[in-house]
C-alpha cells in the first residue's frame, strides 16, 4: 500500500519516530492517514538507583537492576519523565488500525522499537520501518517495505546494556571507597581515560634531546619563475657518508638509538663555516610519479575527526550538528561504520562532478570503497547529502555550523567520485667538499601536481598542525646531475627531540577506532564522559589528564588489569558482535565475564574464553587495596603527590613530623608540568592558616586560611562548642577583598571583614541601610531594594549621606556600562566576527557578539587560544537556545501491590501498571541504551 492520502480509507496508521523534529519533516512526506509522534528517545530501561525498583526485588536485584541469579534478568521501568508520553501514544495506539517503530536502524534503535513494542501492547498490526534518509521517497519507500524486529540486533544491544551495567555498578563503588566520592568506571570510558593518562606518562618519562644539522641555499644561477625557481633550500643529510641524526633517531629517554653522526652546536658551527667557500653540484636527480586516490565517504568517525580538525566541533558537537541536519533531511544517518554509497548516490555524486567541475574530472567507472571497520553495519550507507540529486550548499538555505558540516559532508561525498591526483615527486642530491676535507650532501623533496583530480573539491587535514597537506606542492628548479650551483647560504640549526603529542578529540577516536575499542557511535558520548567526570580536561584542543585520572587508572590497572587491558576490550567487542551475529549466547557469556570459569563451566561456548572470568570476585575482595599508596606518585627528591578527597596536593616527610610540608596543587596543572622545582615553589607559598590574634570581645583565636573557593578569615570556637542542634553556634567566617592577600592580612582588617554587614544607618522613614559583599560585589541593601557599590572599600567609608544620595538616584535598570574585554581571540570562523573574552556575573565568557559560552573550570583567561574559544562557541550553538522547563512534583512512590511481570520465551511479554518487566536473557529482547544515573556506566 502506498503512502498517499488513498491510505485513509484502509484506517489510521500511527508511525513512531525518536524525536519531534524527525517526526516534524516526516510527517510532511505522508498523507492524511498518518499519524507521526515521537517517543522522545528512550522510553525505558534499567532503574536509576534502587527507589525505582519495584518492592518485590531486594537484595543484589534491587541494587543492580539485573538478577545475576538467574539467568541475568534484567528489571526494566518505565522512565519518570516519559510516562507522560507512553500515555499519550498509548491513547493515539487505541485510535489506530497499524503500528509503525520507525527508530533508527542500528542496534539501539532496533532496542527502543522493541521496547515501544513491549510497553504499548498493540493489538494491531506492528511493522519496523527503516530507512537511513529522510527524503520524499525514502519514506514513502520505508513504509511501502516494512520488516519485522530484529530480534538479534535486540538481544545484542541488551546484552551490551547488561555488560555495562555490572561494569560500571561493580566497580565504581570500589573508586568511591578507595580514591573519592561519585566517580564513575565504565567498559570504554575507563581505557579511554587510561589511554590519555598513558600518553602523559609517556610526556613525563621523555626525556628531550638536542641535534644539530645543517640549511643551504643554493642558487642555479638563472633567473627563475613560478614554474623553475631560481633557488633550492636543502638539508644536510650525510657527512662523508654518514647520515646526520634526525628527531627520529632519539629514544624517549634522549639517547640515539641508530648508528648515525650526532651533530652539536660547536661542530654544526665549524662545518657551515668549513662549507661557506666550497663549490657544490648537483649528485642526483631523481623523479617518481605521484598519485593520489580520493578519501572515502564519511563515516561517523572520520567526519568527527574531519570536523575536529577543520571546523574546530569537538565530537559531541559534531554529532549533535550532525543530527540535526539528518532530522531535517539534509544527510543520510549519522551513525554508521559503512563508507559504501548507494547506486543513487553515486550516480548523483558523479553527476555534480560531470556539473561542477567537468568530464576530466570523471572516472570511467564509479568508485566503490569497501568497508574497512570490523562488524560494520554495512545496511547503513556512508554519511552523505540526501536524496537522488544532492544540494549544493548555497541550495540549503543552512548558516552557521549546520551549512559548514553540510559543506564538509558534501564537498568528500563528490570528491569520493573524482579521478586521482597525479603529478610527480622529485628528490635532488647535492655535495661539495668542505675545507677541511669532509664530503657534505644535502637532499631537497619538491612535488608538482600536473592534475588535481579530487583535490579541487577536498583535501583532508591532519592531527599535526605542522604537517604538510596533501595538496600542497614543493616546487624545485629545473636541474640535472653535474649542474653547479653556488651556495647563497649555509646556517646550523639546532633542535630539540619533542615529547609524544597529547590526544586531541580527533585522534582519540582515532586511536580508539584503530584499537577496536567500544563501537564508533558511542565515541563522542564517550569522551564527553570522561570530560564531565573530571578525569580529563582541555587545554587548547589537546586532552590532558587530570591527577584524579592517574589515581583512578593506577587502581583499575593494579587491582583489575584485564578489564582496562586493550586487547581484552576490544575482545569483548569481538565477542558482543559474535552474539549480534547469533554465532554465540549472551548467558553463558555473561556467565563467564561475572562469576569467571566456574559459574558456566558446564555450558562450554565458542566465546567461552580464558580473558573472562570473575568480575564479581575482583570487586568483594578490597582489602589489598591500599588507598593511599594507588593515589600516591613520587615527584622526586622526597616530593610526593597525592591525590586526596578534596583535591591534589603534594607532600614532603610524614604528617606531624618535624619538617612535613604541604601544599595543594591547581586542578588545571597538566601532569607532565609538576617538577620538583614547580613543587618547592608551591611549598614556599603561603598557604594553611595564618594565626592573626584573639577577638578582643570574643577572646577567640582568628585565623586566615585558603579554601577551594579562595582565602578567608574564620574564627576558632572554644572546644565543646555545639556545632549542630538548636544552640549550634556558628563560626563567623568572611572572604577576603580582592585587594586583600593571606600573607598581608591582619587581625583588624579580619575583625572588619567579619563584622559585615556594616550598618551605614536608616532613611528618613526609619529603614535601615547595609553595606556588604556579595556574589557580584559590594553593594547597599535597604529593604529589598540593592545598588552596587564602585568598590570594596566603600563597604567601610561609605556615609550616611552617600548612601542616602545614591538611593535619591533613579535605579539602573538594564545592562550596566559595558566593561572592555579581557583578551581578544581573533574572527570567529562560522559567524565571521570578532571574538573576546569577557568577564560576566558568572565569571569569564567568550562571546562573537551573537553567542556566548562560559569558560570551563579547566580554561585560563590568559592561556586560552583563539581555537579554544571558537570550539566553545560551536558547542554553544550546537546545544541550541537553553530550554525552560517547568518544575514537577516529586513522584510518589508506587505501592507495592503495583507487580511486574515476568516474561519467559513461552510466555507473551506483558507488563504491568509500574511498566517494569524482568525477563530472560535467552528470549527475544534487548535493552535500551541509557546512560545510567548513579554509578554511571560505559
Amino acid at each position: 500500500m502506498s503512502p498517499t492520502s488513498e491510505t485513509a480509507q484502509g484506517g489510521r496508521r500511527l508511525v513512531i519516530v525518536e524525536s519531534p523534529a524527525k517526526a516534524k519533516t516526516i510527517k510532511g512526506y505522508l498523507g492524511p492517514g498518518y499519524v507521526v509522534e515521537a517517543s522522545v528517545g528512550h522510553i525505558r530501561d534499567l532503574p536509576n538507583g534502587a527507589a525505582e525498583v519495584p518492592d518485590k526485588y531486594t537484595g543484589e536485584v534491587r541494587r543492580l537492576g539485573v538478577d545475576v541469579e538467574h539467568d541475568f534478568q534484567p528489571i526494566y521501568v518505565v522512565n519518570a519523565d516519559k510516562k507522560a508520553q507512553v500515555k499519550k501514544l498509548k491513547e493515539l495506539l487505541a485510535e489506530s488500525d497499524e503500528l509503525f517503530l520507525a527508530t533508527d536502524e542500528d542496534r539501539e534503535g532496533e532496542a527502543i522499537a522493541w521496547h515501544l513494542q513491549e510497553v504499548l501492547k498493540p493489538k494491531v498490526p506492528v511493522h519496523r520501518m527503516v530507512f537511513h534518509e529522510i527524503t520524499k521517497d525514502a519514506i514513502r519507500e520505508a513504509v511501502a517495505n516494512p520488516r519485522e524486529l530484529n530480534q538479534r540486533m535486540v538481544d545484542a544491544q541488551e546484552t551490551r546494556r547488561i555488560l555495562d551495567r555490572l561494569y560500571g555498578y561493580e566497580v565504581s563503588p570500589v573508586l568511591w571507597k578507595k580514591v573519592m566520592p561519585k566517580l564513575s568506571a565504565g567498559r570504554v570510558q575507563s581505557v579511554a581515560t587510561r589511554l590519555v593518562v598513558e600518553r602523559e606518562r609517556e610526556r613525563i618519562a621523555f626525556r628531550s634531546a638536542e641535534y644539530w644539522d645543517l640549511t643551504g641555499t643554493f642558487a642555479t644561477g638563472r633567473a627563475g619563475d613560478p614554474s623553475d625557481p631560481s633557488t633550492l633550500v636543502a638539508r644536510l643529510n650525510t657527512v662523508d657518508g654518514r647520515r646526520i641524526a634526525q628527531g627520529r633517531d632519539f629514544g624517549a629517554n634522549g639517547q640515539l638509538k641508530n648508528d648515525v653522526l650526532h651533530l652539536d652546536e660547536a661542530n654544526a658551527r665549524a662545518l657551515a663555516a668549513a662549507l661557506a667557500d666550497s663549490s657544490f653540484a648537483v649528485r642526483s636527480v631523481e623523479s617518481k610519479p605521484y598519485r593520489r586516490s580520493p578519501y572515502a565517504p564519511f563515516r561517523t568517525t572520520t567526519l568527527q575527526q574531519e570536523a575536529s580538525r577543520k571546523l574546530g566541533l569537538g565530537a559531541k558537537a559534531c554529532m549533535q550538528v550532525a543530527q540535526k541536519l539528518y532530522e531535517n533531511g539534509f544527510i543520510t544517518y549519522m551513525r554508521t561504520d559503512s563508507t559504501t554509497l548507494s547506486d543513487t548516490a553515486v550516480a548523483a555524486a558523479r553527476a555534480q562532478v560531470t556539473q561542477l567541475y567537468g568530464a576530466d574530472y570523471l572516472p570511467e567507472k564509479a568508485r566503490v570503497y569497501a568497508g574497512k571497520v570490523k562488524n560494520a553495519q554495512e545496511a547503513h550507507e556512508a554519511i552523505r547529502p540526501s536524496g537522488d540529486r544532492f544540494r549544493t550548499p548555497a541550495e540549503t538555505g543552512l548558516t552557521g555550523d549546520q551549512f559548514r558540516l553540510y559543506e564538509l559532508i558534501w564537498k568528500r561525498t563528490v570528491a569520493s567520485q573524482m579521478k586521482d591526483a597525479t603529478g610527480n615527486s622529485v628528490t635532488v642530491k647535492i655535495g661539495g667538499v668542505a675545507a677541511d676535507g669532509r664530503d657534505a650532501e644535502f637532499t631537497a623533496s619538491g612535488k608538482t601536481i600536473t592534475f588535481h583530480g579530487f583535490m579541487k573539491a577536498y583535501v583532508e587535514g591532519a592531527d599535526d598542525p605542522n604537517a604538510e597537506l596533501d595538496d600542497r606542492e614543493r616546487r624545485l628548479p629545473q636541474v640535472a646531475e653535474g649542474d653547479a650551483l653556488a651556495a647563497d647560504e649555509i646556517t646550523a640549526d639546532g633542535h630539540a627531540t619533542k615529547p609524544p603529542a597529547r590526544y586531541t578529540e580527533a585522534s582519540l577516536v582515532k586511536e580508539l577506532e584503530e584499537r577496536e575499542i567500544g563501537r564508533p557511535s558511542t565515541y563522542a558520548s564517550i569522551i564527553g564522559t570522561i570530560l564531565d567526570r573530571g578525569y580529563v580536561f582541555k587545554k587548547g584542543t589537546a586532552l590532558v589528564p587530570s591527577f584524579l585520572s592517574f589515581a583512578v587508572v593506577n587502581l583499575l590497572e593494579k587491582h583489575f588489569g584485564r578489564l582496562v587491558d586493550y586487547d581484552f576490550t576490544a575482545k569483548m567487542e569481538d565477542d558482543l558482535d559474535r552474539i549480534a551475529r547469533g554465532e554465540a549466547q549472551a548467558v553463558p557469556w555473561l556467565k563467564r565475564f561475572y562469576f569467571g570459569a566456574e559459574g558456566d563451566a558446564a555450558q562450554p561456548g565458542p566465546v567461552d574464553g580464558d580473558h573472562l572470568g570473575g568480575l564479581k570476585e575482583l570487586v568483594t575482595d578490597l582489602g589489598a587495596i591500599d588507598a593511599r599508596e594507588i593515589s600516591s606518585f613520587p615527584v622526586g627528591e622526597g616530593i610526593v603527590l597525592r591525590v586526596g578527597r578534596y583535591g591534589p596536593y603534594v607532600e614532603r616527610g610524614e604528617k606531624d613530623a618535624e619538617g612535613h610540608q604541604r601544599a595543594d596543587v591547581p586542578d588545571d596543572l597538566a601532569p607532565d608540568e609538576l617538577t620538583v622545582a614547580y613543587a618547592e615553589e608551591l611549598f614556599a607559598k603561603p598557604s594553611g592558616e595564618f594565626q592573626l590574634g584573639k577577638d578582643p570581645v570574643s577572646g577567640n583565636e582568628i585565623v586566615a586560611k585558603d579554601g577551594r573557593y579562595g582565602p578567608y578569615v574564620t574564627e576558632i570556637l572554644p572546644e565543646g562548642t555545639p556545632k549542630t542542634g538548636k544552640n549550634a553556634v556558628k563560626a563567623r567566617t568572611a572572604s577576603l577583598f580582592k585587594s586583600m592577600s593571606l600573607d598581608t592580612v591582619t587581625l583588624d582588617d579580619a575583625l572588619k571583614l567579619m563584622s559585615l554587614p556594616r550598618v551605614v544607618g536608616t532613611d528618613a522613614e526609619g529603614v535601615e541601610i547595609t553595606a556588604q559583599n556579595g556574589r557580584y560585589g559590594p553593594y547597599l541593601k535597604k529593604g529589598t531594594d540593592s545598588r552596587s557599590l564602585e568598590t570594596e572599600n566603600q563597604i567601610f567609608t561609605i556615609t550616611l549621606d552617600e548612601a542616602l544620595a545614591i538611593y535619591a538616584q533613579p535605579k539602573q535598570r538594564g545592562r550596566a556600562a559595558a566593561k572592555p574585554p579581557l583578551k581578544e581571540l581573533g574572527t570567529d570562523p562560522v559567524s565571521e566576527r570578532p571574538v573576546v573574552v569577557k568577564d560576566g556575573r558568572f565569571g569569564p565568557y567568550v562571546t562573537d557578539g551573537e553567542t556566548n559560552a562560559t569558560l570551563r573550570r579547566d580554561d585560563d583567561v590568559e592561556t586560552i587560544t583563539p581555537e579554544r574559544g571558537y570550539e566553545l562557541l560551536a558547542e554553544k550553538r550546537a546545544k541550541g537556545p537553553a530550554k525552560k522547563t517547568a518544575k514537577k512534583a516529586a513522584a510518589k512512590k508506587a505501592p507495592a501491590k503495583k507487580a511486574t511481570a515476568t516474561k519467559t520465551a513461552a510466555a507473551k511479554k506483558t507488563a504491568a501498571k509500574k511498566t517494569t518487566t524482568a525477563k530472560t536473557t535467552t528470549a527475544k529482547k534487548t535493552a535500551a541504551k541509557k546512560t545510567a544515573a548513579t554509578p554511571p556506566e560505559a
